[in-house]
């Protein structure tokens, strides 16, 4: 069982979210409101006359549960949803999850990622 994590543009939320249903991975999820700083270092804006440095930008970040023969369709599917080709379009991190209990049944393990 793997734990994929994503950082991604918020408006690529819903190719991403097609883009994981068509692999049959429906069960994720999104915790908005992620900031992060990267190689686009931020910006400058002006808020009522003044000048700020805005160096985090917004992000979306998904969290989904797979079981080994999911890992790389479920990569592949945040890379085609997500991908803009320019700086900022996101990072995906794997991490072994070492368990899983679903509460209302009580199955663990690979039962319970489904």
């Amino acid at each position: 069982m793997k734990l994929i994590v994503a950082y991604i543009q918020p408006e690529k939320l819903s190719d991403v979210k097609q883009a994981l249903a068509a692999m049959d991975i429906k069960k994720i999820s999104v915790i908005t409101n992620a900031l992060g700083a990267g190689l686009q270092k931020g910006y400058v804006e002006e808020y009522r006359g003044v000048q700020v440095q805005v160096s985090l930008r917004m992000k979306v970040r998904l969290e989904v549960a797979v079981n080994e023969d999911y890992v790389e369709p479920c990569i592949q599917a945040i890379i085609t949803g997500a991908r803009t080709g320019k700086v900022g379009d996101g990072k995906i991190f794997v991490t072994e999850l070492v368990e899983c209990i679903r509460i209302r049944t009580g199955e663990r393990g690979s039962e319970a990622v489904g």
